[in-house]
């Protein structure tokens, strides 16, 4: 008598932010790794052709919770990526990035809650530092936002926080420093220094520098990122809203930017940013076993 072979049922996970930049390339390794996966975007800055063929995709916006609310049924891992990550926008537009950044990440973490979910990994980012007085910065350092945008991610921190410990929604916070790779915006809210000067070059125009070029970054590939994410997802070290750096523990000036990527340069007025930024990534390596993989004069060269 042959007996049926039982069908593995794949853990359900919702992404939302899925058609974005880091969104895309972790719902394509969410898809690799066999998950069922959701998408939720209303394609502010993301493009459906850069969702995975094989995930579910949900043109829907986080602000609306009773509209995603059943796409979270049945999920087990939630990873909200969904924002305007724009710290000029959010100057610019406070409200409206308030309503994106804080309300939206309020309703995915109820949708997540309703629905049984085990964990919410959220994309937080290493802008709640504020301007650094000491290098490599470290998690222990107190946040000190100087925009909008760096305000309202740290909002959604302790929301995330605040649900682990009120409600027992396993939640985990990663502080991204300077993401950059293929499919990154030139034009969005996400664009980095790094897509567009490679796009200036390849229409031969000047590469435009703002202030004097000599801020420094931690640049992190998407694919560590991506890796940071999944790792998050898994680790049973966390779950309680920790906050994790992601970054490389390396930082470059824009003019050592411009200098890798080669060709004339414009200076343009400075802007509101944080003069150096560099990250502490040990607790990331304790709590998650993650280390970044690629180096950024080997990403560069990837993307030229």
């Amino acid at each position: 008598m042959k007996t049926k072979k039982i069908k593995k049922v794949s853990e359900k996970v919702v992404v939302t932010g899925g058609a974005g930049f880091i969104g895309s390339h972790l719902v394509k390794k969410l898809v690799e790794l066999g998950f069922d996966v959701s998408v939720i975007d209303n394609l502010y800055s993301g493009k459906e052709k850069d969702v995975h063929s094989k995930a579910k995709f949900f043109n829907l916006d986080v602000r609306d919770l009773d509209k995603i609310r059943p796409v979270f049924k049945g999920a087990k891992y939630v990873f909200h990526l969904a924002a305007i990550p724009s710290v000029q926008f959010s100057i610019e537009h406070p409200g409206i990035t308030n309503d994106v950044n804080v309300n939206g990440a309020l309703n995915v973490l109820t949708a997540a809650k309703d629905a049984g979910a085990k964990r919410v990994i959220y994309s937080a980012s290493s802008s709640v530092y504020g301007e650094a007085t000491k290098l490599p910065i470290m998690e222990t350092k107190i946040a000190d936002p100087k925009s909008p945008y760096a305000v309202q991610k740290y909002m959604g921190e302790l929301y995330c926080k605040m649900f682990s410990e009120i409600y027992g929604l396993e939640t985990v916070c990663l502080r991204y420093f300077n993401a950059y790779g293929k499919g990154q915006s030139v034009t969005g809210p996400y664009s980095g220094v790094i897509s567009v000067f490679l796009e200036q070059k390849k229409k031969g125009k000047k590469l435009t520098i703002v202030g004097d070029g000599m801020q420094t970054r931690d640049f992190v590939h998407v694919s560590d990122v991506v890796n940071a994410n999944i790792l998050a997802m898994k680790s049973e070290m966390v779950g309680k809203g920790e906050s994790i750096n992601i970054g490389t523990g390396k930082r470059y000036s824009v003019k050592d930017i411009a200098k890798i990527i080669g060709g004339p340069v414009e200076y343009l007025l400075p802007r509101i940013e944080p003069k150096d930024s560099l990250a502490d990534i040990s607790l990331a390596e304790f709590l998650l076993g993650w280390k970044p993989k690629i180096d950024l004069k080997k990403g560069l060269k990837e993307l030229l």
